[in-house]
């Protein structure tokens, strides 16, 4: 039978049934490391015990009720992330794309209350990916995804990545905003420079302007830090986030300082799904693992370790693995193959990996496994890089 569904996704013919913690079981019983986590969605890896008591418990009680009335679980969670984080407030979406949303919309109400209404600008980087909206491929400035679906939005202003006197030139008196992933994740697992991301902050000071940190992919302990600013030591105004804080729930959202977010009054934003109970519900579960004593500090302990293991790997794979590259348990395998061949190679040793641009791999595994799993991750690859290795040899010169 065909499938049913608009083609928008290549998948892999691969289906699963159930999930346990790293790992995945495919509808054949077959067992598969999930190092994609679902794209670093999975922060505390399949049907991890506390969020699923957490979900169905509130599923006994309450689903829905709007943001027309008070939601105790959300005001205990955005209490939570400012007790954490730089910010003053929080607001909370179903999705990346969405916080993206409510980000650039922050930053150009910002200026629109001091009657700027022409300063809307925001400056972007090549390489970005910032969601799939209307306003945030314009964002991203990806041709791909651009292409055919009409004039682009207006007010995004893309120069290369690191390039600080790119981005000095580009700033106008319309500029309200830069906008920037600290490390790239589609991208192919770039890290900005600290000394990049701080002149981003100067400048931003200089000017009057806003600095936005998209950190839907790094944010919630990925990187061996709650948030991924805190290990470059620059701050940003307005902070994006998703995909961990649900543990595969649909919930992202925005945290601001209250200067920056002042724009944001009521009737100037909303949603209707976001923020709902069953979400406040799952992202406290989340926190409850994720900040308690030592977890994230074991996250960037298991991170450097992986990392030391993906660099011996390419050490024994010269010609498969050209370098290694990330933080945490955000890694990226750079390789000199194509990477959907890595990839497709990794899947045959059942070990699940994503690729992204660069030619990069990335390995974005629950920030719960344990060491041996980790160290099972990387004997898999190396499987699938000696079977590669194996093909290459056997081609034709």
């Amino acid at each position: 039978m065909s499938s049913a569904l608009i083609p928008t996704y290549a998948r892999a013919n691969l289906a699963f049934e159930r999930g346990e913690g790293v790992w995945l079981i495919s509808e054949k019983g077959e067992r598969y490391l999930d190092f994609g986590a679902g794209i670093a969605v999975c922060s505390l890896g399949h049907c991890h015990p506390h969020v699923v008591k957490a979900l169905t418990d509130q599923a006994h009680k309450l689903w829905h009720v709007s943001n027309l009335y008070q939601i105790p679980g959300g005001e205990r969670l955005a209490h939570r992330l400012v007790e954490a984080t730089f910010a003053d407030l929080a607001f909370f979406t179903n999705s990346g794309a969405e916080a993206l949303e409510m980000a650039i919309k922050t930053a150009r109400k910002y200026h629109a209350v001091e009657g700027q209404m022409d300063r809307y600008h925001i400056i972007t980087f090549e390489g970005a990916f910032h969601g799939r909206t209307t306003a945030t491929i314009a964002a991203g400035g990806n041709p791909k995804y651009i292409e055919g679906f009409g004039p682009k939005a207006p007010g995004f202003d893309k120069v290369a990545f690191g390039d600080i006197k790119a981005v000095e030139a580009a700033i106008t008196p319309q500029t309200a905003a830069i906008l920037i992933e600290p490390i790239q994740g589609e991208g192919g697992v770039r890290a900005a420079e600290p000394s990049f991301l701080r002149a981003l902050r100067a400048l931003c000071d200089k000017h009057g302007m806003l600095l936005i940190f998209d950190e839907v992919q790094t944010g919630v302990g990925r990187t061996g830090k709650f948030f991924a600013y805190e290990g470059f030591g620059v701050t940003p105004d307005i902070l994006a986030f998703a995909k961990g804080i649900g543990d595969g729930f649909p919930l992202g959202g925005v945290i601001a300082t209250r200067e920056a977010a002042r724009g944001m009054t009521a009737g100037t934003h909303g949603t209707t799904y976001g923020g709902n109970p069953l979400a406040m519900a799952v992202g406290n579960a989340v926190l409850d693992v994720v900040l308690a004593p030592g977890f994230i500090d074991e996250v960037a302990r298991k991170g450097l370790a992986l990392r030391q293991k993906l660099a011996a790997l390419r050490d024994r794979h010269p010609a498969i693995v050209a370098g290694v590259r990330g933080e945490g348990l955000m890694l990226g395998v750079q390789t000199h193959i194509p990477v959907a061949d890595f990839v497709a190679a990794a899947r045959e040793a059942h070990v699940l990996v994503i690729p992204a641009g660069d030619n990069v791999a990335r390995l974005l595994p629950p920030l719960t496994a344990s060491d041996e799993e980790l160290a099972e991750g990387v004997a898999r690859l190396e499987r699938a890089c000696a079977a590669l290795t194996a093909k290459q040899e056997k081609a034709p010169a």
